[in-house]
């Protein structure tokens, strides 16, 4: 006689989040990078066939897409509250190194910045997609100093484009937070002699 008490629940098997999913993956990226992480990968780490995936996503660059938006409200350098208008703007603009130093670290062995790290990528879509982030970053960071500086603005801005990504390379390289907070304090300070030069 069966013990129906002991018997396996019957139902639907639980239903593929997308959200975890782009989680999962966003640290598949950040860790080893876009090149790196093939469909096949994705699919075993997320627990969904082929065909699951490309219904949810359409595309590995289209799963890289929604990683990206995911990053940009989860993981990205807070632009908007550090670059305020009622504050200095050499305060700000060392905020923001000093902050893109932090969160560089922040996940080992997820390191350095996705966005940066994801334009020097080989596939042609994912590059495209990454770089419309940074270019949007790098204009946020322009207006700001344009506000108060405009003649300086683009010399400026591609200082602090430069010093990022040389923050974000040597996190991944695996240089610490202490000498990366460093490196971006005293490029900080060269920020500001520069604004106080420009009067």
């Amino acid at each position: 006689m069966n013990d129906t008490n002991n018997s396996r629940p019957r139902g639907r098997p639980r239903r593929f989040d997308p959200g975890q999913g782009v989680a999962t993956a966003q640290h598949l990226f950040h860790a080893r990078g876009y090149d790196a992480v093939g469909v096949a990968e994705i699919t075993s780490a997320l627990g969904i066939n082929p065909p699951s995936f490309y219904a949810a996503f359409g595309s590995k660059a289209g799963l890289y897409a929604r990683v990206l938006e995911r990053y940009a409200t989860t993981d990205a350098i807070p632009l908007e509250d550090l670059l305020r208008p009622d504050r200095p703007l050499a305060e700000s603009l060392a905020a923001v190194l000093e902050e893109a130093a932090r969160r560089y670290v922040a996940r080992p062995p997820a390191a350095g910045c996705l966005v940066l790290e994801g334009i020097g990528c080989d596939d042609e879509e994912a590059r495209r997609i990454a770089a419309a982030y940074h270019r949007a970053a790098l204009d946020r960071i322009r207006h700001s100093i344009a506000a108060v500086h405009p003649d300086t603005a683009q010399r400026l801005t591609d200082f602090v484009s430069v010093t990022m990504a040389g923050l974000s390379a040597e996190a991944r390289n695996g240089i610490g937070l202490d000498r990366l907070l460093e490196t971006a304090r005293v490029a900080g300070r060269a920020v500001a002699r520069e604004l106080a030069a420009a009067g």
